[in-house]
């Protein structure tokens, strides 16, 4: 609790002190610069996973309205930034927690269906929601825009469509095998925007080809199943909805990068997990990894 109490008192800080860089603000001056949101990715689950181990055996329908209404807190702060990448990292995180401690399918099922058919919708019906003009009223204008150049990213090749296009071309260029090792032509030539942090993956692949991507998406699917497997043997049910939503970050962090570089997700600032240059993701994550560590020590130390 005083972990998650923080992350939303900095948040609120950033709402009216914070620091404005290329038109979002998200971070807040405490004698260092930090950005508050990255605490929320830990503190979220861990609060959540808290609530449900208090009633542990005795969940009602009016514990899970707690738990959306503390999830709801800091994912708005975020989404008010804005900050829809941290926002959805966060709200996965959260949701991986509340559907383990046993969310009903019933109520699991018609949001998942209402997505579907939404996703189904604009995409058929592009052409009239993507048009100049149109407002969503639900997302930014420049949310809008990075929608719909996913659906269309040559309507503007040389502006908004140009990181995906060229995020695209290096993966494509880099082959079975790869051009080696810092001789990517399409990193190196500066054609790839914010190629060592969120488009490194596009990086990645020119220099490394298929088979390098390959290997990198092993690592994280073994680690996903390995967090899995400890949070299926976690000795309490803090410690396995703790685990479960450490593991579901990972998942998300690396399907939302890589989606997004391959031009099958909107273009979000959300980094590769431990391949990105960053410093404050770096260390959430390598605090997410050190949290899962433990609790796998815990079941060994209980099974001595």
């Amino acid at each position: 609790m005083p972990l998650y109490v923080l992350g939303v008192v900095l948040l609120l800080g950033v709402e009216f002190f914070g620091i404005t860089r290329k038109g979002a603000t998200r971070w807040l001056n405490v004698g260092i610069v930090i950005q508050p949101s990255e605490l929320l990715k830990i503190a979220t689950p861990l609060m959540l996973a808290w609530w449900f181990h208090r009633r542990e055996g005795q969940t009602r329908p009016i514990d899970f309205i707690g738990a959306f209404a503390l999830l709801a807190v800091p994912v708005a702060l975020i989404m008010r930034q804005p900050d829809l990448g941290t926002a959805l990292l966060v709200m996965a995180a959260g949701l991986a927690v509340i559907f383990f401690a046993g969310l009903p399918w019933k109520l699991v099922l018609p949001p998942v269906v209402i997505a579907a058919v939404g996703i189904v919708s604009i995409i058929a019906f592009e052409p009239q929601l993507c048009a100049d003009g149109v407002d969503w009223h639900v997302l930014h204008e420049y949310q809008r825009q990075r929608v719909c150049t996913l659906l269309d990213p040559t309507r503007d090749p040389l502006g908004r469509g140009f990181h995906i296009l060229q995020g695209m071309i290096a993966i494509g260029s880099g082959g079975w095998w790869g051009k080696g090792f810092m001789q990517g032509t399409q990193t190196h030539l500066e054609f790839i925007p914010e190629r060592t942090t969120d488009f490194i993956f596009a990086a990645f692949s020119e220099e490394f080809g298929l088979a390098g991507n390959l290997a990198l998406i092993a690592g994280f699917t073994f680690l996903i199943f390995r967090g899995l497997m400890i949070a299926a043997e976690a000795p309490t049910l803090f410690a396995r909805l703790l685990a479960a939503a450490l593991t579901t970050i990972f998942f998300t962090y690396a399907f939302v990068n890589m989606g997004m570089v391959s031009g099958i997700l909107p273009v979000v600032g959300v980094p590769l997990p431990f391949i990105s240059y960053g410093g404050t993701a770096m260390v959430t994550l390598g605090l997410a990894l050190g949290m899962l560590m433990s609790v796998a020590k815990s079941r060994r130390m209980m099974q001595s």
